[in-house]
């Protein structure tokens, strides 16, 4: 099994496409092509991993994080990613990056399994994105079915949970002044399968001689965004909930704002730093947001409004690891996918 086939596999859950415009995910380093021979999987690419790597002859690192964000001029060894680059290319080990596409996911997403942790129900996209794209070609008469037929099997034809849906309308052509019969086939379709999409009307403009066009619409892909929220199966009162959070996220610590006296019910969490989404947790009216790296005058944003409860960056997203690991086992069986032993949180606390 090569590298290229478990990239392959981790876009098709987490499309790189939907990745934050800051971010940096996909094969940092590593040839697609090497055969793996087993998968640590983690939330950062640090030292200690590779060698971590290296000792259970490993050669793919699958981290959250991405090891490079900003553009590398040198690569002499003078600080902590240049030494993990270096050591990684030596020992032949790849390092893959599944960061925010995969935190945009509904499904097998980070925050799904922060909701899984607090035993969440009736979870949904917090912030979901506009990522839905319309196509509109107009195909021979005798051919829209095949057509058709051909976008369906690609994946378009999605909306509201519904399959294969399209809309048909007949009308004519001209040509030299010459009428022809023509259909305007229209379809939505998610931006992870554009260039797929794009492919084959290309190649039926070639052969059929179609025109189309491809434009970005204001439906909102609820199963791609930022964020989630839920509810609790039974409210729970502030302390209460709070010493859940706690044991459930294996936090030692929660830096919160003031509690209002008023039950728990709906929870919204963010893995990392989700402050951006605060206005979204106050306007679906959720009792209380779970997030990370907080800064000191942001709390004041909760404004009475809600509980911000910030449990730090690497506890919120550690069962990443898990997610990760399972993942990659599900799907490969002839080679080992482990979870890092290696603690990677930067930040300690003193108790």
């Amino acid at each position: 099994m090569t590298i290229h086939k478990v990239v392959q596999f981790l876009e098709s859950v987490a499309p790189p496409v939907y990745q934050e415009s800051y971010d940096n995910s996909g094969l940092l380093v590593g040839d697609p092509i090497d055969e793996v021979s087993g998968v640590i999987c983690c939330l950062d690419a640090t030292e200690r991993v590779v060698e971590e790597a290296i000792q259970k002859k490993c050669n793919l690192i699958i981290a959250h994080h991405p090891i490079v964000f900003k553009g590398i001029k040198r690569l002499n060894g003078s600080n902590y990613v240049e030494r993990v680059l270096i050591r990684a290319i030596r020992h032949k080990i790849a390092i893959y990056a599944i960061h925010t596409n995969l935190d945009n996911m509904l499904y097998r997403g980070v925050n799904t399994r922060i909701a899984e942790q607090l035993k969440l129900r009736d979870c949904q996209i917090l912030a979901p994105k506009k990522s839905v794209r319309k196509m509109a070609a107009y195909v021979p008469t005798e051919e829209s079915d095949h057509i058709r037929n051909a976008l369906f099997t690609a994946g378009a034809g999605q909306f509201n949970h519904q399959q294969q849906v399209s809309f048909a309308s007949l009308g004519v052509g001209t040509a030299s002044g010459q009428g022809l019969g023509r259909v305007k086939l229209e379809m939505l379709f998610p931006m992870a399968i554009e260039r797929t999409i794009t492919g084959i009307l290309d190649s039926f403009a070639a052969s059929h001689g179609i025109h189309y066009e491809i434009s970005q619409v204001g439906n909102k892909a609820f199963d791609v965004g930022s964020g989630m929220i839920g509810n609790l199966a039974k409210p729970m009162k502030e302390k209460k909930f709070l010493k859940h959070l706690k044991e459930q996220m294996n936090v030692s610590c929660i830096r919160h704002t003031s509690l209002p006296g008023k039950e728990i019910s709906s929870v919204a969490v963010c893995g990392g730093a989700g402050g951006f989404l605060l206005s979204h947790a106050i306007r679906q009216k959720a009792d209380i947001f779970i997030t990370a790296d907080y800064k000191y005058h942001e709390f004041f944003d909760a404004d009475q409004q809600i509980i911000i409860a910030d449990i730090g960056h690497y506890e919120s997203e550690q069962f990443t690891i898990q997610l990760l690991q399972e993942l990659i086992s599900q799907k490969f069986r002839n080679f080992a996918a482990h979870c890092t032993e290696v603690n990677t949180n930067p930040v300690e606390y003193y108790f």
